[in-house]
């Protein structure tokens, strides 16, 4: 994550003498009840920054928070809420993080900070699925929120962003499929192998792994004995991807066993090499 936004001002280095007031030695303890109450929520939310900037996100987030219980219906309590969000985040925290990007959304819907704050609930699923094997649910929630920023913020400056994760999380629920048809495949169950490699050329097919799941398929279906499909996933590698590896294997695996690359026969994959002659996919 590049960190909260730079250009909206929110996030500022607190001033010397409010350093002063809020981080003094034997300072009580915050946490404690009423220990708050005399302070103005301007103090408490240059407390909150002070930890943020010192390394201590958890600390801000509870400060952040304190204005939003002090000061409910206060100009403070907005800021304070967007930074509390940003500041669970953060620390990890993506549960609370989502739950006050969501709260900010609801509250303040129309405000200047609403497209940061639906970016950061976006994220909040987003930054979990570095790993392939982890739950997909997350990546889908990751795509929703995304969807959300793309068309209801479209102008806003996290838009760009948002399409770039969009695409990188798209990707990654291909490369999933990959994964899982790659397992069946190498322990022969090629049934189920093609049935992971076709949603891929089905559903993601303007990602990257397109080129490679046809390739799977020729292998796929090779195995199975349906040679006019394996025929046609060839034809199709020929006509979109002829410069990548995976249509050289595919022409090698084909042509050893007398076969051609054209597309054959009456199935889904002749149907997409219809509309790929036509233009109409890819």
């Amino acid at each position: 994550m590049s960190g909260i936004k730079g250009q909206s001002g929110f996030l500022r280095v607190c001033a010397v003498s409010a350093l002063a007031l809020l981080v003094a030695c034997g300072e009580p303890d915050f946490r404690a009840e009423g220990a708050l109450d005399t302070y103005t929520a301007q103090e408490i939310f240059q407390r909150g920054e002070v930890e943020l900037e010192t390394g201590n996100p958890d600390d801000a987030a509870f400060f952040f928070g304190e204005i939003e219980r002090l000061y409910p219906y206060s100009e403070w309590a907005k800021r304070a809420l967007i930074m509390q969000a940003f500041a669970y985040h953060r620390d990890e925290d993506y549960p609370n993080s989502r739950a006050a990007a969501q709260r900010f959304v609801d509250f303040y819907p129309t405000d200047e900070d609403a497209a940061y704050a639906q970016y950061l609930l976006a994220l909040s699923y987003y930054d979990q699925i570095d790993e392939i094997g982890r739950d997909q649910g997350l990546t889908f929630q990751a795509l929703q929120s995304l969807r959300t920023v793309i068309e209801v913020y479209p102008e806003s400056e996290y838009a760009r962003s948002a399409i770039l994760k969009f695409d990188l999380a798209f990707d990654h629920l291909a490369a999933k499929e990959m994964e899982v048809g790659r397992y069946y495949l190498k322990r022969s169950h090629y049934a189920a192998a093609v049935g992971r490699f076709r949603v891929v050329v089905e559903d993601f097919q303007t990602t990257t792994h397109t080129a490679e799941a046809l390739h799977r398929l020729v292998e796929g279906y090779l195995s199975l004995g349906l040679v006019d499909e394996a025929q046609t996933a060839g034809a199709i590698l020929g006509h979109n991807y002829q410069s990548t590896e995976w249509y050289q294997d595919s022409y090698a695996l084909l042509t050893g066993q007398g076969l051609t690359m054209t597309a054959q026969g009456d199935n889904w994959l002749n149907s997409i090499y219809r509309q790929v002659v036509r233009g109409e996919w890819l």
